[in-house]
Formats: structure tokens, sequence, C-alpha cells
């Protein structure tokens, strides 16, 4: 029995399922996860010392990857300092000027430990701000565990949501209104039939927990027109691409749309657990102790996350996002041959995020994700860990890219994800 084995044998006794993330077990892909050791840069060791290109990157947050000399440095220094005070430091200040002054929409930031909180507290924001219940959330992008998001489409796209998990009471589901991604129309119709009580819309501007989907020309803007004519208030949850994307780091600047409020998280806290909202001062000002929309959170501006966020901010300019674009145009190139052979395989990728679609044509929402062949998904997948690519565990999760990746593993990848796609329809 593997060192995994038996730790996963261990874990499933005092932890649910044996791990503390669902799609960490493997279960959409079969087999048993590899307990991982360490991590040397843009590579995972497992427990056995099998060594994988890391293309997971902790669910895209370590851009940079593992163990950043400058980021390693900051965090060992802050921590000396001291771990968390629950009061006021001068890093929170600088982090929360550097991401005013990274995102032009950000007048004023409010930071969190967790992309969960960011989307929560963003959301209670917009209702407070508008003084409305009703939120729109497009099928498919994922806002975190709470109640308001995990919800799932009912009979039709104008309905209103039902819960996804047991556990959410169906009143709180019920002011949460869904539309498909990509489809402008559908949103247009919940706003004719309920603009007044929409608070607001929050979306992926570039969708990832579905697989990478990027938004339909036009899509975006005609979502920020329905929010002006409405008065409602327009999230994006950058969570996932922020940072990413394009050559400045964000879906709103590589689209030109301008949110009133944004979420941030995964690459700001350069691996440790750290997120943040924030937007229009006349809106953020109305948190309190400024006003009186309640948040707070006892490791808010933790003093060793935001350490890491800033040395990880510092070290993402212009050279590093056209390195990554550079890296993703690699990959896109490298594995159309494999792509065209297999026949029911399709590609997307925006800027250093990509997946591999087991479906003929690049899907655009998620009931086309969900028409994917998961069994070839999984053999895939399989396949990329036995050529030593760690690919996410899932068909709807996006690939993540690092600028640290040097040719000889981008070369790897090209290979290894090229010879999986072939061993898949066997």
């Amino acid at each position: 029995m593997s060192r995994s084995s038996k730790l996963l044998d261990r874990a499933v006794k005092v932890i649910p399922g044996g791990v503390n993330s669902p799609v960490r077990a493997f279960k959409a892909v079969g087999g048993e996860p590899p307990f991982i050791a360490r991590g040397e840069g843009t590579e995972i060791i497992d427990e056995e010392g099998h060594r994988y290109v890391d293309l997971v990157a902790s669910w895209g947050a370590l851009i940079l990857g593992h163990a950043d000399p400058l980021v390693l440095g900051a965090v060992t220094a802050a921590a000396a300092r001291g771990s968390s005070f629950g009061a006021p430091t001068a890093g929170e200040v600088d982090f929360a000027e550097a991401i005013c002054a990274r995102i032009d929409s950000i007048d004023m930031v409010r930071l969190c430990s967790s992309g969960t909180e960011a989307t929560m507290h963003a959301i209670r924001l917009a209702r407070g701000h508008t003084g409305r219940d009703l939120i729109v959330k497009m099928t498919g992008c994922y806002h975190g565990a709470h109640d308001s998001v995990l919800v799932a489409a009912g009979s039709g796209a104008a309905t209103f949501g039902t819960p996804t998990s047991p556990g959410i009471p169906a009143p709180i589901s019920e002011c949460t209104l869904l539309a498909p991604f990509n489809d402008a129309e559908a949103a247009a119709a919940l706003f004719e039939k309920h603009g007044d009580r929409i608070a607001g819309i929050i979306l992926e501007p570039i969708a990832g927990n579905m697989g990478c989907i990027p938004p339909q020309p036009g899509y975006l803007q005609a979502l920020r027109d329905l929010c002006d004519k409405a008065g409602s208030v327009l999230i994006f949850d950058e969570v996932m691409c922020g940072l990413r994307v394009g050559p400045n780091g964000t879906a709103q600047d590589l689209y030109g749309i301008t949110p009133d409020l944004t979420c941030l998280g995964k690459i700001i806290g350069g691996g440790f657990p750290l997120a943040a909202f924030g937007g229009k001062r006349e809106i953020m000002s109305k948190l309190a102790p400024a006003g009186p929309i309640y948040q707070a959170g006892t490791l808010s501006g933790n003093p060793v996350a935001v350490a890491a966020g800033l040395a990880t901010l510092s070290q993402l300019g212009s050279d590093e996002y056209a390195r990554l674009e550079q890296i993703g145009a690699a990959v896109e190139a490298g594995l159309q041959d494999a792509v065209a052979y297999h026949g029911n395989v399709s590609f997307s990728r925006v800027g250093s995020m990509f997946t591999v679609f087991f479906r003929s044509s690049t899907p655009t929402n998620f009931d086309q994700v969900a028409e994917c062949d998961m069994d070839e998904f999984g053999r895939f997948f399989q396949a990329c860990l036995a050529n030593g690519v760690y690919m996410p565990p899932s068909q709807y999760e996006a690939t993540f890219l690092s600028p640290r990746l040097t040719d000889a593993q981008v070369a790897q990848i090209v290979e290894g994800l090229s010879a999986a796609i072939v061993a898949a329809e066997l």
C-alpha cells in the first residue's frame, strides 16, 4: 500500500470523504488522490516522490509557483513580528493602497479571508445599498459555498433558484434568480419581470468553475446596461481570473467593462488565506463602521497574508503577463493536432486559464459543458497524471499556467496533454 493510500485510509476515518474540499477526492476521475508532500517552483512532489508539473497551482492562487523566494522571505519576516493582532497594521494599508492603485474600478477595498467571504459580503453590500433583496446569478458560475449563491436552475432560465445542497432554506435561495452564462436575453427577461427588486448581478466575467469559458462579444456590456437602467449593482467575481488574464491582469481591463464591485482572492494572497472586495466609494462607504452595513472578521487583513500578497503583487508586471500569454499561446498551438485527431475535443483559453473539453465544439455555458464525455475526461486526467502533469480532477474546472514555467516544462505539458488526449478515446 502506498503512502498516499495509507494517508487516505486514515483521513476517511476523521475527515468526511477524507478531504477538506470535495473535488480533491477524485470522485469525478476515479482512483485515489496523491497526497502532496511539498512544492518546488512550478512542480509538486507527492508522498511517493513522484514529481508533477503543477497546473492546479492551488486552484489558481500560486501564479508564481511554490515557495517563491520573495514571498517566502516576506512571510517569514511578518510571522516573526506576530501572526495576528486583531488590530490595524501598516501592512493592510499598504496592501489596500496597492489594490486600489492596480484596479481602476476600486476606490476603496475591504479585506477578508476567502473568496466565499468576499462574494458573500459584496452581495450583502449590494442589497444594503439598493434596499432590494434579489440577486441574479449565472448558472455554472461558482461564488463560494454560502447560501445565497449555492443554487441551481429550476425549470427554466426565468425561474427562481432551488438549493443545490441540503441545509439551505428555500426562502434564501428564492432570493437568487438564475440565467445561463452568455445569455443576455435571459438576463434581460429577469430584469423585465423583477427589475425593481433586483439588487445586482454577480458573475465570473470569465467563467472558471465550468471550465474556462470566456464571455461572448457584447455580453458583459449588456449586463452593465441592465444594471445601469435598473439601478442595480454589477459585481464581478474575479477571485479566479483576477490578476491572471490580459495585459493588466483583470477581466474588466481585458474587456473594457467597469463593474460597481469586484471580488478578489487566490492570487492576491500569494498562497495564504486572503481575499477582498472593493469598488465605488459611494457603495463601499456604506460598510460599517463608516456606514450601517455590517461586515467583520477576526483574521481580516492578517499581517502574514498581506505580506505574502504584497510580495506577489510586486512581481506581477507587464513582463509576467506577456510571458503568460506566450506560454498560453504555445500550449494552445501545441495541442491543436491532438485536438483535431480526437474529433470530440475542443479547447478554450483566456490568458493563463484554459480547459480541454471532451465535446466537439467549445461550450459557451454550463449546460453545454454537462454534455461533455466525462468518462473520456477521466481517462484523459489519469493519463496526464501518468505523464507527470497534475491537472484539475474535474471537467468543470479551469487549468492554470505560471510565468515561471520553463520552455522545457511547456514542452512537457504539450507532450503530456497531447498523449493523454489520444489515450482518452481508447
